[in-house]
């Protein structure tokens, strides 16, 4: 295989000239040139906006590798360019192998032509062979079920059968890369979980994925590396978690906030970038939170809840209009003991202090439990009526949060934030904490699970009829009710 990235992409800027008024750009066309011979200053009649400046990024074959950012960062404009469908104004950019995007809804289809009709010229414009689409056109129909529609004017569909459709071209070309924007967004859950299981198939056979996602938990799920980006900025390049952490942060901040952020992580890349230049292997993708944290060792013996000081995060995050409102964050056992070592299938609490710098009114309080990529697998706040009785709190005022929780999760490390938003006018955060302490599930013979949560199973397994041995003659005489109970 060839050593070369599937996307080289080399300091690439991108600008547009937005016209007022559609006559605007006719007057840009003939004064400037008239002004500009009679040695006159010119007066351009658009206003120069930029969606990309600088932005550098490198994708390996085989890697996915997901885009992440505010509206209007320049996240579509980007993967336009990567698809060839946009110019940059400046840079250059390169990519090895067949791409097959999803840019716009519908983009590359033929209003007027049908279904199968458009299946046809996109395979074309992907460098398949007629025959190699008649070959491929039964699996891309059944993939995107849209019945008799596939015979009808691609203009009567509804943007869930376009969207289908398209996607149904795109992953069943072959593609070496494979680009999307945001078009898993749409269709119903089935449709959604199907296309799913295809990217990670597709994933699996080497191909390079590229994706644009507003959803951060599709991010951590599906990608090897995260891309922030801001302001036409390329801002972070990391492992998924710690880049959603920040845009976190800044989707939650206001403008003096989130410049600052912004200036925090130009520093951080450029600090990295030198790094990397200094010793290449130092920028290599981080092993995950859970190579930061001492190991809780072996397996331990049953009850042996306990206080580990070194287990830790390492990436503790705040943001919100008051920084400071939380404190004290920390699970107990019912008796009031403080611990981090948990037994799974107990009962603990996840207590935290909140103080109140300011009146608040319309206040929630929550948290949520991750795994060590940042995937949210529990989480609870006291929005729904009934669950707290403190809506309202004075300025000095202090609130002692205890949030009552079973530890249904199989052994492995987790992660806790927690949060407190005002929701009264419109949704916002006082103090939100990322990762605010870790804790383990001790490693025990009585649980056999995989996955994340405990299901606690229960096999109940008979027989149904004899079965006969055809190598050995023998007759295996039923048994039923051998074994039922918990494994």
């Amino acid at each position: 295989m060839s050593s070369e990235p599937a996307i080289l992409v080399s300091r690439v800027s991108k600008r547009f000239q937005i016209y007022s008024k559609p006559e605007d750009r006719l007057k840009q066309m003939i004064p400037p040139r008239l002004r500009s011979a009679l040695g006159l200053a010119n007066t351009p009649y658009f206003t120069d906006f930029q969606a990309l400046r600088d932005v550098s990024l490198e994708v390996g074959r085989g890697e996915t590798v997901g885009i992440i950012g505010r509206n209007g960062s320049g996240k579509s404009t980007l993967l336009q360019i990567i698809c060839g469908t946009l110019l940059p104004s400046s840079g250059s950019l390169k990519a090895n192998g067949r791409i097959a995007a999803l840019l716009e809804l519908g983009a590359g289809f033929s209003p007027e032509f049908t279904g199968r009709q458009n299946v046809f010229l996109n395979c074309a414009i992907l460098g398949l062979t007629h025959e190699e689409t008649q070959g491929r056109f039964a699996e891309i129909e059944r993939f995107a079920d849209i019945g008799i529609f596939i015979d009808q004017p691609v203009k009567t569909y509804s943007s869930g059968m376009y969207i289908r459709l398209a996607f149904a071209v795109a992953i069943n070309v072959d593609p070496d890369i494979l680009v999307i924007d945001e078009a898993l967004a749409v269709g119903d859950e089935a449709f959604q979980r199907k296309c799913f299981a295809r990217i990670e198939q597709i994933r699996d056979k080497g191909a390079t994925i590229l994706f644009v996602s507003h959803g951060a938990q599709t991010i951590l799920q599906l990608c090897d590396r995260a891309i922030l980006l801001d302001g036409g900025e390329k801002l972070m390049d990391g492992p998924p978690k710690q880049v959603i952490q920040q845009y976190q942060r800044l989707v939650h901040s206001g403008a003096v906030a989130s410049e600052t952020i912004r200036n925090e992580l130009r520093g951080l890349l450029v600090h990295d970038a030198l790094s990397s230049a200094a010793d290449p292997e130092s920028h290599a993708p981080s092993a995950g939170a859970d190579s930061r944290i001492r190991a809780f060792p072996g397996k331990a013996p049953a009850g042996c809840e306990a206080f580990d000081p070194d287990l830790k995060p390492h990436n503790t995050l705040h943001y919100g209009e008051d920084a400071q409102t939380i404190s004290g964050v920390r699970i107990e056992t019912l008796s009031g003991n403080r611990v981090n070592i948990l037994d799974g299938g107990q009962t603990y609490r996840l207590c935290y202090e909140a103080d109140f710098a300011s009146d608040a009114a319309g206040i929630v309080f929550g948290m949520q439990i991750k795994t060590v990529s940042g995937l949210v697998i529990a989480g609870a706040n006291t929005s729904v009526p009934g669950t707290s009785e403190v809506r309202c709190a004075p300025a000095g005022a202090r609130c002692s949060v205890s949030i009552e929780f079973s530890a249904q999760f199989v052994p492995g490390t987790y992660f806790v934030d927690a949060g407190i938003i005002v929701s009264e006018d419109t949704f916002r955060y006082i103090h939100r904490v990322i990762d605010a302490l870790a804790f383990r599930v001790r490693v025990s013979d009585e649980i056999t699970e995989v996955g994340f949560a405990r299901t606690q199973p229960v096999f109940r397994i008979r027989l149904v009829e004899e079965a006969r041995s055809a190598s050995l003659g023998a007759t295996f005489p039923v048994e039923s009710g051998k074994y039922a109970g918990p494994v």
